[in-house]
């Protein structure tokens, strides 16, 4: 073997091999871009007839549309993988060819009484593939050579897919391109309905800022994008809309607004404090803390029932009416009751306080019952009476080891049972009855020592007297 040479492995050979291939593919590219750029002309002006004796040039159809059902083209454009897509490229027409997914589903055919495999077809783009996996380079590729950037084949477009995804590089791309930024899906979403994650927080702000209408509202539910972020509990979302105009009196056509929506969206503890800043900056634009759905279900039935302390405190404190009744007669009241087993960790004592303070009406003695997981909200309640109501049934419903810890109150509750309660608590029991809804306010503002004020608001001792 010559001293100035070397063996080259088979493995050495096929990476040149592709390496050469790619700067081709990349000069030829860059060569294609360069000839569209130099080669644009003005369109000609169209043809006149003169005395009959020209010919008009004839139209002809564009092609057929391809149609294509070739997993492996889907793969190449859902992966981004771009030596296969300037393969698959090569044939112009699969820039805009129908993708066909076909999916295998069993259905119930009644005709038969069984279930059957069932083929679907789903229809959808090279663009929407690469745009909803957020693959930048295919999505620049594809629009290069001429996609449709609103073509929607299955009732969506590329727009939609990115923004579902919150690849917000590839939402840039789009509209840099012309995308509608209010075009509505087939099912009435428009792309600012489909921003409904925390990392999508950029493609809301590309979207607002290119004109989007941040009132758009779905077509069957009439829900709009705030709704959905104050759903979500998104506050960087709610903020962004709030500044560009979104209105916080809007209702769907259940009649409730994004307030009730950020209500009833706070289900988890953990995330309490971020709905809670949802709701204070709602409040703070204008929301109103009273209006009901149709089904007279307000916001704060749903803090309520979420056992949310904070949130029910808010409201309460804008305005919010504590003993205002749904269509099924339940009260926030009511609603507290019915989840106090579910979250007695959650201080829905505070709560039960608080809707007394502001107004609400001690419940039926039959809803004392509901409160056996939380003594604190038992005691709250029982301060409610002129006279201890019986219990002696049901408090041999509460678990041993609650007894054991509250031994203390719930001896009290047996000795107290039937009994006239002290002076100081009747004459308390008087005072709130006379105040009533102007209670929490009225207390407040009385010329008496702070501690004789604490009392009167029902504080928690641990036992009754």
């Amino acid at each position: 073997m010559s001293q100035n040479t070397f063996a080259f492995t088979s493995a050495t050979l096929r990476s040149l091999r592709l390496e050469q291939e790619l700067q081709d593919w990349e000069e030829t590219r860059r060569a294609l871009a360069h000839r569209r750029v130099m080669s644009r002309r003005p369109m000609p002006a169209a043809p006149r007839l003169r005395h009959g004796t020209e010919r008009i040039q004839t139209v002809r159809a564009p092609p057929p549309q391809i149609h294509c059902r070739d997993p492996a083209v889907h793969n190449t454009f859902m992966y981004g993988d771009m030596r296969s897509v300037y393969a698959v490229l090569k044939e112009p027409g699969m820039v805009n060819a129908l993708m066909e997914i076909v999916h295998e589903e069993m259905v119930w055919t009644p005709e038969m009484g069984m279930w059957t495999l069932s083929s679907k077809v789903k229809q959808t783009s090279a663009l929407r593939l690469a745009a909803s996996r957020g693959h930048y380079g295919c999505v620049e590729e594809l629009l290069f050579r001429g996609a449709e950037v609103d073509a929607d084949p299955g009732g969506r477009t590329a727009l939609h897919d990115a923004c579902s995804g919150g690849h917000h590089a590839c939402v840039k791309l789009l509209l840099e391109h012309g995308a509608d930024p209010d075009l509505v899906t087939a099912d009435g979403n428009a792309p600012l309905h489909l921003c409904s994650t925390a990392e999508s927080y950029a493609c809301t702000e590309l979207l607002v800022s290119m004109g989007a209408d941040v009132n758009v509202a779905q077509h069957d539910s009439c829900l709009t994008p705030l709704h959905l972020a104050c759903r979500k509990g998104l506050e960087k979302h709610v903020d962004l809309l709030l500044a560009h105009g979104a209105d916080v009196t809007v209702q769907n056509r259940e009649g409730e607004t994004p307030l009730n929506a950020a209500c009833a969206g706070a289900e988890r503890p953990t995330e309490a404090a971020r709905y809670l800043c949802v709701v204070q900056r709602l409040l703070q634009a204008g929301a109103h803390a009273h209006t009901a759905g149709r089904k007279q279900h307000t916001a704060l039935h749903n803090a309520c029932s979420n056992c949310s302390y904070q949130i029910a405190d808010m409201l309460l404190q804008y305005g919010a009416q504590a003993d205002a009744a749904n269509c099924t007669g339940y009260t926030p009241m009511d609603c507290l009751l019915q989840v106090v087993e579910d979250y007695p960790d959650q201080h829905p004592e505070l709560i039960a306080r608080s809707l007394l303070n502001h107004g609400a009406k001690p419940p039926s003695t039959r809803m004392l019952k509901f409160c056996l997981l939380s003594p604190a909200t038992l005691e709250v309640m029982l301060n409610c009476y002129p006279v201890v109501p019986d219990c002696k049934d049901w408090i041999q419903e509460v678990p041993n080891e609650l007894l054991k810890e509250h031994k203390c109150f719930f001896d009290s509750v047996r000795r107290m049972c039937g009994q006239p309660r002290t002076l100081q608590h009747l004459c308390r029991y008087s005072l709130r009855l006379g105040m009533g809804a102007r209670c929490h306010s009225a207390i407040d503002k009385l010329n008496i020592p702070c501690a004789l004020k604490e009392y009167l608001l029902l504080p928690i001792k641990g036992e009754i007297q």
